[in-house]
């Protein structure tokens, strides 16, 4: 049973009750909430929980589901914090009545637990591809899941071993991490890892509200209480905190751009966001500690401030690996965007780094060709079993290349590399679509405004204004 398409299916019907595709997965994600902590047995209190919703009808319903909200934004802890300001957006009561009964007669702990992550976050995906241009990219979970594997955040390597996500959207990164050590540990954590892993571990900050809720009832359906800040980690920064492990997708894009951080702790003055993400992250991470970042294709080439980030991050850091992703690795939000991951370690500088093309000649990411964890299987092989991997420990293949830092320095430290033939240039009917080329186009259009920003910087001493 397709469990997303019929709840996203009666989204049609509550549009006639003056509820849009946003306050529908508002209010759909406060329900599907209740009623998986009710099945997971999650303190919730009495008569304000999803067994109350489903004893009442009419008008009695209308008035409970807004008490509950109310109550339950009274809280303490992460349930207030989950519900503060959270209101019901329903007029007409037969429309709340059966939307609480889809949702009941669906035995969400009986779906293995992937699947039922997937149903929850399946919601966010189709209301993200009808919001385009919301700026929001949901990272796939096979591309979280496989990034993780490599970088094994296990809580036991240190007493205060914490794991963060500056940009932590709803939760992904910060889940998969807690996934994994789950997996890994089979059972056999301590009690006092075990109370680690739930209460002092996870952290994340998120600058939009209703993305930051939607992180929070996350981690708290898998039982995790992360602390989710509300605010924007570059320009507030992260005082005196430093964490072990950073697994990040900062937001793409130059909306916002203009205004240059103060930060004593930026080396580099630059309105540009994704390298300011990358100065934050090597500031708050610990010495030794280790990241994984998803950045877009104009960070491997921009000149001016992009060449010095770049330059700083392989001094203060051992940039060892960089993942160059599919075309439509973001599908459906922004099939044409182009990325790549960064796998660091701060603290020595950057010697060798290895690059693998997981891009040219690998079909596109699609709707009906989704990625999967096996998309990544020969990357996670080639990667090796350490978090961070020696110089001499790995062998290069036909997409998997060593570049020295001498080699990069004569390259300007431009990173945009490639060796493969592209096999499409020579099949004129293989010709790249048209949202691939506006993606390229994009990519292009963003690193010019960035220029024009920073000449613009410049040349109002600093002022910051956009061009």
């Amino acid at each position: 049973m397709d469990v997303v398409s019929k709840l996203w299916g009666f989204c049609n019907t509550l549009r006639h009750d003056g509820i849009n595709y946003g306050d529908y997965i508002e209010q759909i994600t406060y329900l599907l909430f209740l009623k998986m902590a009710e099945e997971k047995g999650l303190e919730i209190p009495a008569g304000h929980d999803w067994a109350s919703l489903r004893e009442k009808a009419g008008v009695d319903l209308l008035n409970h589901y807004v008490q509950v909200l109310t109550r339950l934004g009274a809280e303490s802890g992460i349930l207030g914090q989950i519900f503060t300001g959270a209101l019901s957006r329903f007029r007409e009561p037969v429309n709340l009545k059966k939307l609480i009964a889809l949702i009941d007669e669906t035995e969400w702990s009986a779906l293995d637990v992937d699947l039922k992550g997937d149903a929850y976050e399946g919601l966010l995906q189709k209301y993200a591809a009808e919001q385009k241009g919301a700026g929001q990219f949901f990272t796939p979970r096979p591309l979280i899941r496989s990034v993780v594997r490599c970088l094994q955040p296990d809580i036991r390597e240190a007493p205060e071993f914490t794991v963060h996500d500056p940009a932590s959207g709803t939760g992904g990164f910060l889940i998969g991490a807690a996934e994994w050590m789950l997996k890994t540990s089979q059972g056999r954590l301590s009690r006092e890892d075990q109370t680690r892993l739930k209460r002092q571990t996870y952290s994340g900050g998120e600058l939009v509200l209703e993305t930051r809720r939607l992180a929070l009832m996350n981690l708290y359906l898998h039982e995790v209480e992360g602390e989710v800040h509300f605010g924007d980690s570059i320009a507030e920064g992260d005082p005196g905190k430093r964490y072990s492990v950073i697994l990040t997708n900062p937001p793409f894009g130059t909306k916002g751009a203009g205004e240059v951080p103060h930060r004593e702790d930026f080396t580099i003055l630059t309105s540009n966001k994704q390298l300011n993400f990358i100065q934050h992250v090597l500031a708050i991470l610990k010495p030794g500690g280790r990241a994984a970042m998803v950045l877009p294709d104009n960070v491997l080439f921009e000149e001016n401030a992009g060449r010095d980030v770049r330059a700083l991050l392989m001094q203060d850091a051992q940039l060892h690996t960089i993942l160059r992703l599919p075309v439509g690795t973001f599908t459906p939000y922004s099939p044409g965007v182009k990325a790549n991951v960064f796998f660091f370690r701060k603290g020595l500088p950057t010697e060798e780094v290895w690059f693998y093309d997981l891009r040219t000649n690998v079909p596109k990411v699609t709707k009906g060709q989704p990625l999967t964890e096996d998309s990544f299987a020969d990357f996670v092989r080639a990667y090796g079993l350490d978090s961070t991997p020696k110089p001499g420990s790995r062998i290069e293949t036909e997409r998997f290349r060593r570049f020295t830092r001498d080699e990069l320095t004569r390259r300007d430290d431009n990173l945009d590399i490639f060796w493969l033939k592209d096999e499409t240039l020579d099949n004129p009917n293989d010709l790249p679509e048209a949202e691939d080329l506006l993606g390229e186009a994009m990519t292009q259009l963003e690193t010019a405004v960035n220029a024009l920003n920073e000449l613009g910087r410049i040349l109002g001493n600093g002022s910051g204004g956009e061009a």
